[in-house]
């Protein structure tokens, strides 16, 4: 028996935002339970659908990322074990899509939806200091090429997000003196974001359009990380 087909993906509703801001005023399971069937209809079928024809749109524009939704979606549920805020739901939906499907590997896309600012990133959130030692590396190996790719996000209007940097350079690193380099050298995350307006998020083609021109324009940067990773 063949697994059922994703419906088209139509855009997010009004009432998909309003459902995001009523759960933020009503974090309880028995609302939760109550409008469930908006979330399963408005939020969670939408976006799967979106990462279902990301998939395909991606592929075709060469871009190297899987959009399994089984894989990409986040749950609504916040995990609250470790965490001093203890709502129990997220007030937006997100997925993420990588090159091997697991949405925490390194070299991502993310989507995120939220009454509050939607937006698209890419990049590497906070690899694990292995890969991230590998990706400044090769950072300082190849620092032309890696020019040319902040370049070309600096013409698509993106710029790293500094986070938090490092206030001193990273061991090994002590010896590089381009200012450039320190800094990029200097940061936990390599990622570019960019916004997503309430009238693109409810156009399925310029939604999508929007992604995937994001992502062919970050597509440089996943593959320098990937290839530095795997070196």
């Amino acid at each position: 028996m063949s697994a059922p087909q994703p419906l088209p993906f139509h855009g997010f509703s009004a009432k998909a935002f309003a459902f995001l801001r009523d759960l933020d005023a009503n974090q309880n399971r028995e609302w939760f339970e109550a409008h469930k069937a908006t979330y399963e209809q408005e939020l969670k079928g939408p976006l799967s659908s979106l990462v279902s024809s990301l998939g395909l749109a991606l592929a075709v524009a060469g871009v190297e990322l899987s959009c399994d939704p089984k894989r990409a979606l986040f749950r609504i549920h916040r995990d609250v074990r470790f965490a001093k805020d203890k709502r129990p739901y997220k007030a937006h939906v997100s997925a993420s899509m990588s090159r091997d499907g697991e949405r925490l590997a390194p070299g991502i896309l993310y989507i995120h939806f939220d009454p509050k600012g939607s937006f698209m990133a890419a990049g590497f959130w906070q690899p694990e200091p292995p890969a991230l030692h590998k990706i400044r590396s090769r950072i300082v190996a190849k620092p032309k090429d890696f020019r040319a790719i902040v370049a070309g996000l600096a013409k698509s209007g993106l710029a790293f997000a500094p986070g938090e940097p490092m206030k001193r350079t990273p061991r090994g690193f002590e010896a590089v003196e381009d200012e450039d380099l320190v800094a990029w050298l200097r940061l936990k995350s390599l990622i570019v974001r960019a916004p997503l307006t309430r009238k693109t998020t409810a156009d399925a083609d310029a939604l999508i359009a929007a992604i995937i021109g994001f992502a062919q324009t970050c597509h440089p940067l996943l593959r320098f990380g990937w290839t530095a990773i795997a070196g």
